[in-house]
């Protein structure tokens, strides 16, 4: 096998010659250029390393004894570094460069793109020119390194990275190795690719895979419905021209909130003897 067939790998060197600015690694039959840079120790000749094989910016196959986690063939989670709307994304894998997601491959809505620090599961592959590209992990390897839920999962909080999104819904991965699907009713605004995200399993499916909503608990979201009742409310010095007779219409459009979900708060405020109500209007409660 040629050194050109092995870029994106490791492989098993020999030092052949030593120069100034580095060393060259022989596999009897080509030889290629470990920089200086790229070596973690003093060589000598006949010493047999472990090289990753990639080509340097003057087009030219190089070595370095930097092992990235991951090579062609083999996946893993890395770091988003940098975004460019017009090429793609840029991933850190440990090498001087950093490895490239290309535009085609990532969602069509700029706004669900990962940004610096995201994560997200990926190989290696080599276009023609012998470049080294990204290369997301499809669904059916996500599957092959997931674990199945068991009912007793149910209802649990989990956390994970989105590794496709889709505008029926997003696909994540959890901490625990559970392969899980976020419908976009379970979702108050569509989360990034890499992102990470913290839910609770809304249903375990046969196969194992969960069904994961990011939606507030009833109990969370009521506190935070009745925060912003209230906050709104203070503004006002303490009167709002709202209350549980005001239409469904009015009330989405002040607080974004369905009907059902305004008394709701707004009972929860009143329980806690903070409001009162007369008529059509809701009135701070003053000791």
């Amino acid at each position: 096998m040629s050194l050109k067939e092995l870029i994106g790998q490791t492989t098993t060197l020999t030092v052949a010659r030593i120069a100034d600015f580095g060393y060259f690694l022989t596999d009897g039959n080509e030889d290629v250029l470990l920089h200086i840079n790229q070596a973690q120790q003093e060589l000598t000749e006949g010493d047999q390393i472990e090289v990753f094989l990639y080509v340097d910016s003057q087009g030219r196959i190089s070595a370095s004894m930097t092992i990235p986690e991951i090579s062609v063939g083999s996946y893993g989670w890395v770091k988003v570094t940098d975004t460019n709307p017009k090429i793609g994304v840029f991933l850190n894998i440990g090498l001087p460069k950093d490895i490239l997601l290309g535009a085609d491959d990532l969602p069509a809505h700029h706004s669900v793109w990962p940004n610096p620090g995201d994560l997200i599961y990926i190989t290696l592959r080599v276009n023609r020119n012998n470049l080294i590209y990204a290369k997301l992990a499809s669904d059916q390897v996500i599957q092959s390194i997931s674990v199945k839920a068991t009912r007793k999962d149910f209802n649990k909080n989990v956390q994970g990275h989105i590794y496709r999104t889709a505008k029926v819904g997003s696909w994540v991965y959890t901490i625990e190795g559970f392969k899980g699907f976020i419908h976009e009713s379970q979702r108050g605004k569509e989360p990034r690719l890499g992102e990470k995200i913290e839910g609770r399993v809304i249903d375990v499916k046969e196969d194992g895979t969960i069904n994961v909503s990011l939606l507030a608990r009833k109990e969370e979201s009521q506190d935070l419905d009745a925060a912003r009742i209230y906050e709104y409310l203070m503004s006002r010095n303490g009167a709002m021209p709202y209350s549980d007779k005001s239409m469904s219409e009015d009330i989405q459009e002040r607080f974004g909130l369905s009907k059902g979900a305004f008394k709701r708060a707004l009972g929860k405020l009143m329980k806690e003897g903070k409001v009162y109500q007369e008529g059509s209007w809701t009135y701070e409660k003053k000791d």
